[in-house]
């Protein structure tokens, strides 16, 4: 049973034309597929790989060099990722992180039980300027204290 949707090759194949050739197409498709299952499994690598006639090394090579995409469990319905930088660092980006953890009971990487949020660290989410920052699926909050850091995950 195939893991990627028709709906999902469609899509992928929908970004053939914008590149110089398929080959190009890899990691479109893979935030494609990470975006809407939560995950890229190796069975999608395979999938991946069938469509950009490509092996399916190749694609696994692409996505493993980025930290962005997990192989082994669905993300949580949020991402959330706290900056450690030297500037969040020294703006009490380690204490966020450590407070979050201890709130959410999870560890860097992990999902919590009900599957809400997955917590992980960014070594830099390029926004100093509002350190310390962290981003919670595409949006990057900035200046954060422990408290303003929960009450964006509990919102």
């Amino acid at each position: 049973m195939p893991v990627l949707s028709e709906e999902l090759r469609n899509r992928i194949r929908a970004e053939f034309p914008k590149y110089p050739d398929k080959r190009a197409v890899t990691l479109p498709a893979l935030h494609i597929v990470h975006d809407a299952l939560r995950m890229v499994s190796p069975a999608a690598i395979v999938e991946i790989a069938e469509l950009l006639e490509l092996h399916p090394s190749e694609v696994s090579d692409t996505m493993t060099f980025y930290g962005f995409f997990h192989d082994k469990t669905p993300l949580g319905k949020r991402r959330v990722w706290v900056c450690r930088s030297i500037s969040c660092m020294l703006r009490g980006g380690e204490e966020l992180l450590a407070g979050l953890c201890n709130r959410l009971g999870v560890k860097p990487g992990q999902t919590t039980a009900d599957g809400s949020v997955t917590l992980e660290y960014a070594e830099c989410l390029g926004a100093c300027e509002g350190a310390p920052c962290m981003l919670v699926n595409d949006e990057c909050h900035m200046n954060l204290t422990e408290d303003s850091a929960a009450e964006l995950i509990r919102k």
